[in-house]
């Protein structure tokens, strides 16, 4: 953690006073955390059982910077995180001895020095999410708090359909959470694809930046379509309306998964499979 004296020190400042900034994967189930931000309540959360962790390894308090602040019980395959340190440590250290002191449903899987430029927020120029959706009659007894279970028979195709309306550069009021603080509601869409794995459905999502609860306003959305509920068309009417109202209702958050955060090629971050574990037939 840079020490007080240093709070507006810019990038090539902190360098020169002997900082290293380390750049970590990490995954995680978020099911009994409150989400990735540290909270003054002392509620668990993610980056409070890492950053303690972390600390253990650095003999010296350290301090996350991540890519995206999942929310309470959303997943990360691939969460991007950095911090500062005059510490020095074999890179394998601060993987395995953070995991030494990480509960099991937290993990670290990489580390990385990185210039002084990088930020895990700023810097990333993408992000990537799954919401996995489990489609079946009769609730699962496994992965219980891993995927949102749907009874309905679901038509992926409907699905598909309708979420072409979303892919492309667009005012995403209707789709952000009333307590969103982004600046903007217009976010570009890389891609929405909706694929079919057994019982399984996957919304897999690339955009610039999310809004708060969007993707998962997105699967409430085509949720409704896929058990005809309502037309494929509605998914259209309702990015055009601009209101939240008109956007029904939020998905469950326990099929999110924050699965990639994509940056300039020159930082050349490691890549893994893109996740959740069980669905990695979807990536051969």
């Amino acid at each position: 953690m840079i020490p007080e004296q240093y709070p507006s020190t810019t990038a090539a400042e902190r360098a020169a006073v002997g900082f290293s900034r380390i750049a970590l994967g990490v995954e995680y189930k978020g099911a009994r955390y409150r989400g990735w931000q540290r909270q003054e309540s002392g509620v668990p959360t993610v980056q409070g059982f890492l950053e303690q962790a972390l600390s253990r390894v650095a003999a010296e308090p350290v301090s996350l910077m991540c890519a995206g602040r999942t929310d309470a019980a959303v997943h990360a395959s691939g969460q991007v995180v950095h911090f500062d340190t005059r510490v020095e440590r074999p890179l394998k250290a601060w993987v395995m001895g953070a995991n030494a002191n990480l509960p099991a449903d937290i993990s670290v899987t990489w580390a990385k020095v990185m210039p002084a430029d990088f930020h895990a927020r700023f810097s990333a120029m993408a992000r990537r999410y799954r919401y996995v959706i489990y489609n079946d009659p009769v609730r699962p007894a496994h992965l219980a708090e891993e995927v949102t279970w749907n009874h309905r028979p679901l038509d992926a195709a409907r699905m598909a359909v309708a979420a072409r309306a979303l892919v492309g550069t667009h005012d995403f009021t209707s789709f952000r959470a009333v307590q969103c603080q982004a600046k903007s509601p217009i976010k570009t869409l890389h891609h929405l694809r909706v694929i079919e794995h057994g019982r399984f459905i996957v919304l897999d999502i690339r955009a610039n930046a999310f809004l708060h609860h969007m993707v998962r306003n997105i699967a409430g959305v085509l949720m409704s379509i896929g058990a005809g509920e309502r037309e494929p068309g509605w998914a259209g009417e309702v990015l055009a309306a601009r209101d939240r109202r008109q956007g029904g209702v939020t998905a469950h958050p326990y099929g999110l998964y924050l699965v990639r955060v994509e940056y300039p090629e020159p930082f050349r971050l490691p890549e893994r499979y893109l996740g959740p574990h069980f669905l990695s037939a979807l990536d051969d």
